[in-house]
């Protein structure tokens, strides 16, 4: 048994020339074979790849330069969005502001207003309420002088009595006693 395994491998360590000769003649001849028949169609392969790969490279290139003006265009418009949306919340911030002042300013006018117009109710009622005293006292003060004279004066008598009488009466208010000129 020994034997076969040592002839195996003498034989892969023995130089034999006839092999060597035949060997390179083979080698040569595949090689011519390989450069004129698959030599030319695997570089061009390869470099059909190589330019392939190539494009990709520059065209990824390309794309990646867009897509960094796109996002760079994206974050100015962002930017633009958020100044806009800030000058518009400060501009309607602004007018309710402005409004409001101006509804407040119209509300103090139509206090004012209506403070006024009662006051100018008051008055004038104050005026009427004045003028029918006065009248009644008129009526009045020519009632009881004609008791106390008992003696009847014409109607223009007694009115000029009276005026003189509501002359002499204290001012509302004052106490200071009126001067007829």
């Amino acid at each position: 048994m020994f034997l076969p395994s040592v002839l195996a491998a003498s034989s892969f360590v023995e130089v034999r020339p006839g092999l060597i000769f035949w060997t390179i003649v083979t080698f040569l001849l595949v090689m011519v074979v390989l450069r004129w028949k698959a030599w030319g169609p695997i570089l061009s392969l390869v470099q059909e790849r190589e330019k392939q790969i190539s494009d990709a490279v520059e065209s990824a290139k390309r794309e990646r330069h867009q897509a960094e003006e796109m996002l760079a265009e994206a974050k100015r418009a962002a930017v633009t969005a958020r100044q806009e949306a800030a000058d518009a919340v400060r501009r309607n911030q602004q007018e309710m502001e402005k409004f409001r002042e101006e509804l407040m300013a119209k509300s103090r006018k139509e206090a004012e207003e209506l403070k006024l117009s009662a006051r100018r109710e008051i008055e004038e009622q104050k005026t009427k309420a004045i003028a029918e005293v006065r009248s009644m006292a008129v009526d009045l003060s020519i009632e009881v002088a004609s008791k106390l004279i008992n003696e009847r004066m014409d109607d223009s008598k007694h009115r000029a009595l009276a005026d003189q009488f509501v002359q002499g009466l204290p001012v509302a208010g004052t106490g200071a006693v009126r001067r007829t000129a």
